[in-house]
């Protein structure tokens, strides 16, 4: 009736069994679990510690890139100033190597000069004394010639006939006839040479035509002698002859600050032209490439147009300041083209004169390549400019367009200004300077430049380190641009 109490033993043996089944996939469950957590925990340890390793290692090497940058900089404005440092004394010594070089030369000339005379005498004398019915009937002033190549000067010739049209010469020599007449009657006294006894002189006239000729076209020495009949070499010393007499004689007379009364008519001129008052002058810097010189690399290294036209390239500055006309009344020539504007500004002889006052209450305005100074007017150069601001920057660039203009014109008009010239690095800025003062007789006698001369302008712009050097310009360029907006100018009439 109650059952059998066997079987009750083993259902209770079974029921404990299996209760203790139960207790021990729990404990299982539970310690597989736990060493799912402690595996997860080491998993995400070891991710975080990776990841600040990495945030560690990208540090150091930000700080290590850091430091070689301003390491390199440090270096490259270091070797920068050496080479400056060291142009005057390399500029002198290139002076007393070309006065020994010259003196040499001139005493070889010499020497072999009174070798030829003295055989030729030699040879005459025997001639004489072995011909008795020549003998004594040699007139005294006949005149005895050194044997030279026989060169055709027909292109000159024929160039140098009064027949020869007006628009061919001025093609040739980017001026008409009565300026190159003006020019040779001026330089006559400085340029002239006497016929010797062993050969006639060049005339004026070719001595002049052949060094405009060659800044004119920019065109190698073996092609301008093919065309003057003339030896290479005597080209290229007709060439730096010219050009230093044109620096003599002149310069001074073509190229020269304003007087009282020229300043006051380039103030009111480009007032009108921008509203501006009391601007003397437009300013600009460009780049004469060059040969790689070899001395002093670094310093003539152009890195700008390096990277722009990715050809290495080398240049010295030409910096000048001109009037509503483009015509140039201050330049600086020949500082290395690795210098930014404003470090040649600073050069300048005209800083210079600026700094003992000379610039007083008067305007030269430039770029944004420059710095604001007491006598120099710049742009804007900050984001977000307000509108009176952004119309001041277009009256500024109205009036620095003019100098863009004037050096636009001088590469064009003088090609040789345009690619690299086979003059010395020591000659070149007197080449430079005859350029400037022939462009400025060409532009005072009002002579055209041809179309296909027109030269497209490409100079890079960098900002100055401090590009603000003067509490009291500041406020100045303030009234000035508020002044413009008051009398609605600069682009302000509709408001």
């Amino acid at each position: 009736m109650y059952g059998n109490p066997d079987n009750k033993k083993i259902n209770n043996k079974r029921k404990r069994r299996k209760g203790d089944g139960n207790q021990d996939g729990r404990a299982n469950s539970e310690e597989r679990q736990g060493t799912d957590k402690v595996g997860l925990k080491k998993v995400i340890t070891s991710l975080l510690l990776i990841e600040e390793e990495e945030q560690c290692d990208k540090a150091k090497w930000d700080d290590t890139s850091q430091q070689e940058k301003s390491l390199f900089d440090a270096n490259y404005k270091k070797k920068r100033q050496a080479m400056l440092d060291y142009y005057p004394s390399l500029q002198s010594y290139y002076d007393e190597m070309n006065e020994a070089d010259r003196l040499r030369r001139k005493r070889s000339r010499v020497a072999v000069t009174s070798a030829v005379a003295i055989a030729a005498s030699e040879i005459a004398e025997k001639s004489e004394s072995s011909d008795p019915n020549t003998s004594g009937k040699r007139s005294a002033n006949q005149q005895r010639r050194l044997w030279v190549k026989n060169r055709s000067k027909a292109w000159w010739d024929e160039c140098n006939k009064p027949e020869f049209p007006e628009e061919e010469f001025r093609k040739c020599f980017r001026m008409g006839k009565s300026t190159f007449e003006m020019i040779c009657d001026e330089l006559n006294s400085v340029v002239a040479k006497e016929d010797t006894m062993l050969r006639a002189a060049i005339p004026v006239r070719q001595r002049v035509a052949v060094c405009i000729w060659r800044l004119a076209t920019g065109e190698p020495l073996r092609l301008v002698s093919k065309r003057f009949g003339l030896g290479i070499s005597t080209c290229h010393k007709l060439v730096l002859e010219v050009c230093s007499a044109i620096k003599t004689v002149l310069m001074s007379k073509y190229l020269q600050w304003p007087d009282e009364d020229s300043l006051r008519r380039i103030k009111d001129k480009f007032e009108s032209i921008s509203g501006i008052p009391n601007v003397v002058g437009s300013l600009y810097t460009t780049h004469v490439p060059i040969i790689a010189p070899k001395v002093s690399v670094a310093a003539y290294f152009n890195r700008r147009h390096t990277e722009r036209n990715q050809k290495t390239s080398y240049s010295i500055t030409v910096q000048g300041v001109v009037n509503p006309r483009g015509i140039f009344t201050d330049v600086c020539i020949g500082w290395p083209g690795s210098l930014p504007d404003d470090q040649v500004l600073e050069k300048s002889a005209l800083n210079q004169r600026a700094n003992q006052g000379l610039l007083k209450g008067a305007w030269v305005v430039g770029n944004s390549g420059y710095p604001l100074m007491d006598w120099v007017l710049v742009p804007y150069t900050q984001q977000n400019l307000t509108w009176t601001q952004h119309a001041f920057n277009e009256k500024i660039r109205e009036i620095h367009q003019v100098a863009r203009d004037a050096f636009a014109r001088l590469k064009g008009r003088w090609s040789c200004l345009q690619k690299r010239t086979e003059v010395k690095l020591q000659d070149l800025p007197v080449v430079l300077g005859a350029c400037c003062v022939l462009h400025n007789i060409c532009e005072m006698r009002d002579e055209e430049i041809d179309p296909e001369h027109k030269f497209d302008l490409v100079d890079d712009e960098m900002i100055p380190e401090v590009p603000l050097r003067s509490a009291s310009s500041m406020k100045a360029r303030e009234a000035i641009a508020h002044n413009l907006l008051h009398h609605g100018i600069g682009g302000t009439g509709f408001l």
